[in-house]
């Protein structure tokens, strides 16, 4: 998946079908000409269901239909037939799908099971025909009624990655190019800050067929928590991965101040994000020689109170026990 194909934000106008009218017909045959009232019910609108489908990654489809219309419901008839139902119109959605209310900003729902359905708008109900009213004081009505109006919303679904390992770091640490080693996965990589504006996913190929899905997060900053940087963009797709792996680099000023800066930004976004499984990889690190690497690992031993791991991805240093480790960390 390319970075333009990626989109998790996107506005949709929903709206439902109107119920049918109830019918106001009286019975009439060759030789009865004044039968009872038999109007048939109207049928019920259509509604506007969001389906979670785990064949999509991406809310790509839905960028251009931001109208979606369910089928009014049919009329009553005679012979107390009752009108079709409207027909229902069904959004697919990827999983890990968030259903806001556009003007409230409130979420609505989540969509985060396979088949799941949730309806957005709820179809108009159809009318009862005039056969329901009739009494022994009032056995002719000539009246029923109308379908309950359509519902009209403008929601804003939002898409929070749902991968297995997250990879968290400061602008330019090297995440997109670990990505791209071990996963099929072409993200844009560059010599400069930014470089990733949208979260790339990868499936990570391990022994004996099996595999796990890694996502490469856009580059933290320090403020992100309040929105600096489109921090809240980039930190919602962290909340879905249930392993994360701070990417921070060997040439770092100090790797304690940049691991404590993102676990910082993480915690004030969310407390609940401390609770994920987390692991360190120091990366670029065919830049120290074995003298550099013992100092920084004694220097790294006090410092820190987590598993950390030298990987490089342009040597492929460390990279088979990086994957050793996060799948041990996925199944414990």
């Amino acid at each position: 998946m390319t970075e333009g194909n990626f989109v998790d934000y996107v506005k949709i106008f929903a709206t439902s079908g109107n119920g049918g009218k109830g019918s106001m017909h009286l019975h009439r045959e060759k030789y009865i000409t004044k039968g009872g009232p038999d109007g048939g019910d109207g049928g019920r609108g259509g509604h506007i269901i969001l389906r979670g489908n785990s064949n999509y990654w991406t809310l790509l489809h839905l960028k251009f239909k931001r109208h979606i219309k369910a089928g009014h419901g049919g009329h009553g008839s005679k012979s107390r037939s009752t009108g079709a139902d409207g027909t229902d119109a069904f959004i697919e959605v990827p999983l890990g799908t968030v259903v806001r209310d556009t003007f409230t900003n409130e979420i609505v729902f989540e969509i985060t099971d396979e088949g799941e359905e949730k309806i957005i708008c709820q179809g108009g109900m159809g009318g009862r025909g005039n056969w329901h009213f009739k009494s022994p004081t009032n056995q002719t009505p000539r009246y029923s009624q109308p379908g309950i109006p359509l519902e009209e919303k403008q929601i804003t679904l939002e898409l929070k990655v749902l991968a297995d390992v997250g990879l968290v770091g400061f602008p330019n640490a090297g995440k997109s190019t670990l990505l791209s080693v071990i996963t099929s996965a072409k993200p844009k990589i560059a010599d400069y800050e930014f470089t990733t504006l949208k979260p790339n996913l990868g499936i990570v190929k391990y022994r004996d067929y099996k595999t796990f899905v890694m996502a490469d997060i856009p580059g933290i900053i320090e403020g992100a928590a309040e929105g600096k940087g489109l921090g809240h963009y980039f930190l919602r797709h962290i909340e879905r991965n249930s392993t994360l792996l701070f990417m921070i680099p060997a040439d770092a000023n100090s790797i304690k101040k940049q691991y404590d800066i993102l676990l910082s930004e993480l915690k004030r976004y969310n407390p609940e994000m401390l609770d994920k499984n987390r692991l360190i990889a120091i990366t670029k690190s065919d830049l120290l020689d074995e003298e550099l690497t013992e100092e920084l690992t004694k220097e790294l031993d006090i410092d820190l109170d987590i598993d950390y791991i030298f990987i490089s991805s342009l040597t492929t240093k460390g990279i088979d026990k990086l994957k050793d480790k996060l799948w041990l960390m996925l199944n414990n």
